[in-house]
């Protein structure tokens, strides 16, 4: 789906500043869409938004369809007479730029619990019908996950594979004797979930009326200890007896790293998913157009053909490509949904084959800045070989700031970005590639957060390959200046990108 000449900006909810040491869906979410809308922009880019597990990252959930109870507001849940001033009112001293996770989840568990508990002694009538009816909306997946997330927390978090059996393996008996025993934690699930979708709906709802659309993400794979993998065994490829991954995820040697990066997660049995005419993508893609306007496709040439590693090796080097159907699986998608609103994330080792995919749909693929310096003028990332059916960035989540990688640039290829601008302008290199996304042909400009706030390599959300320290980067409340503001909408303006009136 082609867009009209826009721009927007790359940001996701934890990096939000808040009292609770992580970014919600509260006032500072609000704030945001309302800097979006006084500065001419017109989309909000985000990160999945799955509840995370190891390492923190959004791109390894434990569900492909649930959201992530950390980003629920308390604040509006005390709005909302769930929780009490008193609740909120001996919280522990959080980093002020960036997020620790562990003291996070040890303050925002029981202020949950306590919500739950709230909610089933004195919801309202009506409350408790759009609670029902949530369930009953979203019981493909809740019960599930639900269910998976009550014993895993009664099992001390480990993964589903480990589990007795009889209940890795999912035998009627188990799964009722558990569901019994664990009747009260698999509400508190359920009710975190409501609680998460209906803040979430409310905030979609304040950025559609004031016409930002939302693009979200969906990662190509799922992790393996999640309600997907475990309630859904037959669609990947696993080791009968250990439960494992047979064949493991991962891209082979790039840009990133010199053993490529191997993610551990489980490959699709496409056989499998081809014989069901993709049901369980049918409603992974209903999930997430059910929260956002627009989703980009992560890792989207693994819809071509994707790199398998076998089970036991400790770097993605022996690898092999297999191919997927990923032209089916769209046309099924294609009957679904009008104009598919998807941006194809075709980066890495891209073929001719992964092209042609991408483009029999008319899916934008992605151009980076911080990729177009390093060779000569054939580069693809240089803003001259564009096609206007693109979104440019000036870097992603997986890149360094644009001030850290310039920074770090050898002197050479200082010298190609600096003759390739001709100079760097007064407000610095961040600004200057800005300036070169937003003039470019490109239907879509995306400008992360941190290269419009001018931040260094210590803003930097990930680093591919890195197990820890990723992703808890968050900005200091009021850094979203006028000034900034208006730099932002000067650019816009001056390159075509403004909403027209």
């Amino acid at each position: 789906m082609p867009f009209s000449r826009s721009s927007g900006i790359l940001l996701h909810p934890t990096s939000f500043p808040s009292r609770f040491g992580i970014g919600d869906m509260g006032l500072e979410a609000y704030r945001f869409i309302d800097f979006l809308v006084d500065n001419n922009q017109q989309y909000w880019q985000i990160l999945p938004l799955g509840p995370t597990g190891y390492g923190n990252s959004p791109y390894m959930c434990y569900s492909a369809m649930a959201g992530n109870p950390f980003l629920i507001s308390p604040d509006r849940m005390r709005d909302e007479g769930l929780l009490t001033d008193e609740d909120l009112a001996h919280l522990p001293g959080f980093p002020i730029d960036t997020v620790d996770f562990d003291r996070v989840i040890a303050t925002k568990v029981p202020l949950l619990k306590k919500a739950a508990e709230n909610f089933k002694a004195n919801a309202t009538e009506m409350q408790e019908l759009e609670f029902t009816g949530f369930c009953k909306t979203k019981a493909e997946w809740l019960e599930d996950y639900s269910l998976f997330m009550a014993i895993k927390d009664a099992l001390g978090g480990t993964s589903w594979h480990t589990w007795e059996p009889e209940l890795a393996n999912r035998k009627p008996e188990a799964l009722e004797e558990w569901r019994t025993k664990l009747t009260d934690e698999i509400f508190y699930h359920k009710y975190v979930q409501f609680e998460f979708f209906r803040q979430w709906t409310e905030l979609k709802r304040y950025a559609n009326l004031r016409n930002i659309l939302i693009i979200g993400d969906i990662p190509i794979y799922v992790s393996h200890d999640s309600a997907d993998v475990w309630s859904h065994p037959e669609i990947f490829c696993l080791e009968e007896e250990t439960g494992l991954p047979a064949l493991m995820a991962g891209v082979p040697p790039d840009y990133f790293s010199s053993t490529g990066q191997l993610w551990g997660n489980p490959v699709y049995n496409w056989e499998q998913l081809e014989a069901t005419n993709f049901d369980w993508w049918v409603q992974r893609f209903e999930a997430i157009f059910d929260y956002v306007d627009v989703t980009r496709i992560d890792h989207f040439r693994g819809f071509e053909s994707y790199w398998a590693v076998e089970q036991g090796e400790e770097t993605a080097i022996n690898g092999t490509w297999i191919d997927a159907p990923g032209a089916a699986l769209f046309e099924v998608i294609k009957e679904k949904f009008e104009n598919l609103p998807i941006i194809a994330e075709d980066l890495g080792v891209i073929t001719p084959e992964v092209e042609a995919l991408r483009d029999q749909f008319e899916f934008p693929g992605m151009k980076i800045l911080q990729f177009a310096f390093g060779s000569d003028p054939g580069n693809p990332f240089l803003p001259f070989n564009y096609v206007r059916n693109c979104v440019v960035y000036t870097g992603t989540h997986d890149n360094d700031t644009t001030i850290g990688w310039f920074e770090q640039l050898q002197q050479y290829e200082k010298d190609s970005v600096l003759r390739y601008l001709g100079c760097v302008v007064p407000e610095g290199i961040n600004w200057s590639l800005i300036r070169v996304a937003l003039s470019s042909i490109a239907d879509l400009a995306i400008i992360p957060a941190q290269d419009l706030l001018g931040l260094g390599n210590s803003a930097r959300m990930n680093f591919p390959g890195k197990e820890e320290g990723n992703w808890g980067w968050r900005y200091r409340p009021g850094a979203f200046s006028w000034e900034i503001g208006e730099g932002l909408k000067s650019l816009t303006t001056a390159y075509g990108r403004a909403p027209s009136k």
